[in-house]
């Protein structure tokens, strides 16, 4: 039989739970984003900003902490009070790569955090220039094998997801290729478009106005079916190479420890603001394919993309900057 003193501990815990979930949100919230203002990270975060603070008539703040490729933001999360009113986008560069790029963070991302939601998916895809030599992803292969060594890529620096995504790509394909990496989207596509570079793998929404625009070629799409966004340009999959997939993403997280009823809101509200029309049709303008799942399924993708992007970076080698 239990003690009455046990009793009445476990009826004031779950009296403060229910509390804690009912009056949430009763102050601001803040939502980290690791890279500047005006990226992916940033857009989406405002997004959900935007929808949360209309929802629970709260400030909802984005705060940018840019550095160190996103782990400056992300260790800044982990410290935050497990109360639900600091947040942490959850993103695949930081989340999904870092843990075996940066080994040595005072951080760790599955202990120190409580994944909430999946917001969006980001394939990366395969560009070259429309005047260069490569027509198909088959044409770039047999090039690269032709002259071994000789071919350079651009890469949004070393350890990025463009980075990995070309390096699992040339393990896939047998090939070798230099890397040329740059620091950022912008800098490396104006290398690209001008011929100085003749190919890179970067994220959608960065390629797409690009190659609607006719100044990059799009070669191939890493995702196992086509995208919506670019519906005849084939996948690397249907190329030749079965299985090959490298999608970044973006999610949200709370700091570990943060009590489960309020974990269940803010997942219940992500969900909720995914799948709004209005939503919906901003996150097609900007290329994001949008997924809102439960607590259970983004943790356990976490789990699979920190293998998979782990075994790339330690294939490749990679090295934080």
């Amino acid at each position: 039989m239990q003690q009455p003193s046990l009793v009445l501990a476990t009826l004031a815990c779950l009296i403060a739970s229910t509390a804690t979930a009912s009056d949430y949100p009763a102050k601001p919230i803040r939502i980290i984003a690791q890279f500047t203002a005006g990226s992916s990270t940033d857009i989406l975060a405002r997004i959900v900003a935007q929808k949360m603070a209309q929802d629970w008539n709260q400030q909802v703040i984005v705060d940018n902490r840019p550095g160190a490729g996103g782990v400056l933001g992300t260790e800044l999360g982990a410290k935050a009070n497990p109360d639900g009113y600091t947040l942490t986008m959850a993103v695949s560069s930081a989340f999904g790569i870092n843990p075996t790029l940066y080994p040595n963070t005072s951080y760790n991302v599955l202990k120190d955090f409580a994944p909430i939601s999946n917001l969006g998916l980001t394939p990366q895809t395969l560009v070259t220039n429309p005047a260069g030599p490569f027509k198909s992803v088959r044409e770039f292969v047999a090039a690269a094998k032709e002259k071994p060594g000789q071919i350079n890529y651009a890469s949004l620096g070393n350890g990025s997801t463009s980075h990995l995504t070309m390096e699992m790509f040339r393990f896939a394909a047998d090939i070798r290729i230099n890397h040329v990496p740059f620091k950022g989207s912008a800098e490396a596509h104006t290398q690209l478009i001008g011929g100085q570079i003749p190919v890179m793998f970067d994220a959608i929404p960065a390629t797409l106005p690009h190659i609607k625009s006719g100044r990059l070629r799009g070669l191939g799409i890493a995702v196992l079916k086509r995208s919506p966004f670019l519906p005849d340009l084939p996948t690397i999959a249907e190329s030749g190479y079965a299985g090959f997939e490298a999608v970044g993403w973006i999610g949200i997280a709370a700091p570990a420890k943060t009590p489960e009823a309020v974990l269940n809101k803010l997942n219940a509200e992500m969900v909720k603001i995914i799948n709004e029309p209005d939503v919906k049709e901003r996150l097609a303008t900007l290329a994001f394919t949008p997924v809102g799942d439960s607590r259970a399924q983004f943790t356990a993708f976490m789990k699979s993309e920190i293998a998979k992007w782990g075994k790339a970076v330690k294939d490749s080698g990679a090295k934080a900057d």
